[in-house]
This record gives C-alpha cells, structure tokens and sequence, in this order.
C-alpha cells in the first residue's frame, strides 16, 4: 500500500494487523485495515457530565510509564510529579500481597483548592468538569498545598507558582487520550463520562480505596477498581515512614512578629483606658514598626511577591484574603492611632479600641489558614488559642521592656498567659496521642521523637521567659532579657507547628528518597 494512502487511513481511525504469510512467515506479510470504534470519552458532553479518572488496581504493575510520560508532558523536572504511584500492602506473612495506586487529581465536585485560592487561580471548566490551574495568576502562596486531602497541588521553586494535573486538557481539546492513559501498558488509567448527581450519590463507596484519604468534602471523582478480595490489614506501604514538614520560615516570622505587635497596641490601649500616658506614643511607634516587619516578612513566602496585592481579591470566600484585607485595615489605624497617640490629639482611644479589634481579628483570621481538614493537628481550637496566648504573652513583654508599665495587673497577665499556653501545648500533645485519626497520632509520634529535643527546649524557654525572668530579674536589662527568651521560645514554638503536622495524603512508595515529590 502506498506510504500516502497508509497515512490517510491513519487519520481516518484504522489500525494495521501485519500477520505473517504461511508461505513465507519470515518475509512476506499481508495488511488487513481494521475499523477501530472511538472511546466512550470522545462523545459529546451532555449537561450535567464532567470527565474524570478511572484507575484499575487489579492491572497496575507499578512501572510509573504514566509519571514519566507525565512529566514529559507538562515539562516538569522528576522532583516534582503531578500524578504519582503509590503501593498499599496487607497480609501477614508469608500471605502477602502489595498493590500499586497511580494518582492525578481527582477534579472534585467541590475541590478546596479552587475554594481556598486567594486569587482565584483555579476555575473549574464549565464544559468539561476539569480542575484548572491559571500559572498566571498565581502568586505561589502554597495555600491550596494545605488544603487539598490528596497533595495534588505542589510547588515549583524555580518557577514561583504551584502546579496541577488538568488531565491533559489540550489533548482532550484535540480528541487525545492524557499522556498518562496513553503511556499505560496495561491499561489501568482511563478516562470516563459521569452523571455528577449520580456520581454524589455513589461516591463513598466508588471513590474510597486503601491508601487513600478518607471520604473528603471536596467529592473526589477519581473511581477506582479494587481487587475482588483485599487481604486484610490493607494500608499504606509507607505508612511507619514519618517525616518532618517544611518550617515556611517567613511564616514563623510574620506570625510571631504580627501577633506581638497586636498584643503590644492591645496593651497600650488598656494602659490608655486605665488614666495611664507614660511612653504610650513611643510604644505604639515602636508596635507599629514590629508590624511592619511582620508585612514584609509575609512577601518571602510567596513565589511571586511582587504579586502580592492580588491576595485581596477572593476575600468573600479565602481566608487568606480575609487575614491580609484585615491586616491592612489594622496597619491603617495603627499608624492613625501611633500619630494620635504621640502628637496627643483627642479621639485616640477610640482609634486604640479600633485597633485592638481589628488585631483581635486578624489574628482570628491568620488561625483559620491553617485550621483545614487536610492538616489534621492545626484543625483545633488549639491552634487559635496558641496565637493568642503569644499575642498576650509577647505584647505585654514588649511594653513592659520599653517603659510603659511594671505594673502588678501586667506582671499577672504574662504568668497567666505563659502558663496557658504551656497548658495549651501539653493538651493539644495529649489529644494528639489519643486521637484515633493516623495523622494526629503520627504528629505526636514526631514530637515524642525526632523532635523531643526541641520540644523540651521550647517549653524550658516558655518558663524562663514567661515566668521565671518576669518575677526574678529586675530592671531594664531583666525585662529585656525576659522579652528576648521569650520571642525565641515562641519562634521554636512556631517553627514545632510547622514541622510536626502530618498532612493527609496518598500512599507513597515503600521506598523514596529527598527528591521525590511529597
């Protein structure tokens, strides 16, 4: 057959069988022209349908054509894996057996990456049911990281901004099968048409496999094929293989930073309302300076801080909004309220309380960042409490080091708030060994373990520079003293909340290194 007739019927939809002549098997060969029917995907959309992933335990044999083909894809380098394969076992021995889960995202029904976005990054397309990803309007915040259950979402450091799977959107555009369904040989990722009603009604006994979170409010649609018999005691190959977090160290700043310069205006307008006026201008100054560092702190977490200005933008829906529209409002009257206050101009006790309500705000607003479902340990009530017992604790330090008051009434609110927050630690470690939920236990196994020495170091520093330092020292140099220990023990602390959480996630291989993606 001529070369451009085979090319014609290639585009056409037809296969070629060569099978060798009798006569002849070496040699000869006849061409027999097949019609291939097209996929069920391939349809037209109707209204109420969306695309999503059908992964096939039962054919998986764990070769990851799909990751490389993946990243070869989307351009990624082999740190960072917008689908993965995990491995489940169970069993007791010598009964065994081991299963591979190769995962993209799940384009959910209500995805919380899409519903956490700052910026509005990610749109759910209206067609196809696709969860996409703009790279442009990213400003690399990572929030979305935190919040979705599987770990889909995962940050490039080279290029400033997260990424996504999208399920090879420009292939589906020109009728072509992902590069992961492709580049499976054993056909165990396909793509398929769902009823979304229907789908929300079948999906906890569809979409749930071992290795995987459990049930999510975000209604994954990924279905998956299990085997018809699961050994018992299935669960994740790596599921004794507990690692520290990333620290976000311009997190621990701004959260420190901020949190004292809330407490510190808090303190000078209780001083204020008292009848009190000695180096309230100076201290509202100098708060107002502490939080200026904690603002510009803020931008060094971001991929893209030159974009900052773009996280005020979802504020009806992303608390992430939410914390840098209050904080911005509070900078506003600080700076009013420090004016007032050092040029003596009446009305600056209503600016005091003013900015004390927008603090007490955005510090409520910066705890509910992180009190998500995917991040089990900062999902408590722990977690906000923790920020406003340093708020107390390192304000009432920082006016009591420049001046403003030695009184008894600020000496008792440092010990109460040093020991709340002591206490607040210990049942929050307590709960977190109780906890029947892996993550939360597995959190408390890092603080038991690989990080007890900071964990003692932290607590120590929270008694010298809480309580200690406070009833002992005295002078200048003692308040100052008690201050300074006091900051380093909540940096620690902070820099503890980081590392130690456990985030849900799907199961990883058995064995991985460094570079992997997380």
């Amino acid at each position: 057959m001529p070369l451009p007739l085979l090319e014609r019927a290639k585009e056409d939809g037809i296969t070629f069988v060569l099978t060798p002549k009798k006569s002849r098997p070496d040699r000869l060969y006849k061409i027999s022209l097949l019609q291939v029917e097209e996929p069920a995907w391939m349809r037209p959309l109707q209204q109420g349908e969306q695309y999503r992933f059908h992964f096939d335990m039962t054919k998986c044999i764990g070769c990851k054509c799909c990751v490389v083909a993946c990243n070869e894809q989307n351009g990624n380098p082999s740190t960072i894996n917008w689908r993965r394969v995990g491995e489940i076992e169970g069993g007791w021995y010598p009964n065994t057996k081991r299963f591979y889960l190769s995962m993209g995202c799940n384009h959910c029904l209500e995805p919380s990456c899409l519903l956490g976005c700052p910026v509005d990054a990610y749109s759910k397309d209206p067609v196809t049911g696709i969860v996409r990803h703009s790279a442009d309007t990213c400003i690399g915040c990572q929030y979305c990281t935190w919040n979705c259950s599987y770990g889909v979402p995962q940050f490039s450091p080279e290029r400033g901004v997260v990424g996504k799977c999208d399920m090879c959107y420009g292939r589906l555009q020109e009728s072509q099968a992902p590069a992961c369904v492709n580049a499976c040989p054993e056909s165990a990722i396909q793509i398929e048409i769902i009823n979304t009603e229907q789908w929300r009604r079948e999906y906890a006994a569809s979409a749930n496999a071992p290795g995987l979170p459990s049930a999510d409010h975000s209604v994954s649609t990924t279905r998956v094929t299990l085997p018809a018999e699961m050994p018992p005691d299935t669960k994740k190959a790596d599921i004794h293989r507990v690692r520290p977090e990333h620290p976000h160290w311009p997190l621990v700043v701004m959260t420190i930073l901020t949190q004292l310069s809330v407490g510190a205006f808090a303190n000078v307008w209780l001083r204020q309302a008292v009848g009190s006026s000695a180096r309230l201008g100076l201290a509202a100054v100098a708060s107002l300076l502490v939080g200026g560092m904690a603002l510009a702190a803020s931008t060094l977490h971001l991929g893209r801080p030159i974009h900052a200005y773009r996280a005020l933008k979802m504020w009806k829906r992303s608390w992430l909004s939410r914390e840098v529209l209050v904080f911005g409002l509070f900078s506003n009257v600080a700076f009013a309220y420090a004016a007032l206050l050092a040029l003596k101009i009446p009305g600056s006790l209503a600016a005091g309380a003013l900015t004390t309500l927008l603090g007490i705000a955005g510090l409520t607003c910066t705890a509910r960042i992180y009190m998500v479902r995917p991040r089990p340990a900062w999902n408590s009530n722990h977690t906000l409490l923790e920020f406003y017992l340093s708020a107390i604790l390192l304000g009432s330090l920082f006016v009591r080091a420049i001046g403003v008051t030695n009184g008894r009434w600020t000496l008792m609110l440092v010990l109460a708030s040093a020991a709340a927050q002591l206490l607040n630690q210990s049942l929050k470690f307590f709960r977190l060994v109780r906890s029947r939920s892996y993550e939360r236990q597995a959190s408390a196994r890092l603080l038991s373990t690989t990080l007890v020495p900071l964990v003692l170091c932290r607590g120590a520093l929270l008694i010298c520079g809480g309580m200690l330092l406070p009833i002992y020292a005295t002078g200048l140099s003692g308040m100052i003293a008690a201050l300074l220990v006091s900051i380093a023990g909540e940096i620690l602390g902070r820099y503890l909340f980081f590392v130690s959480v456990v985030p849900k996630n799907i199961a990883l291989s058995y064995l991985s290194t460094s570079a992997e993606a997380a």
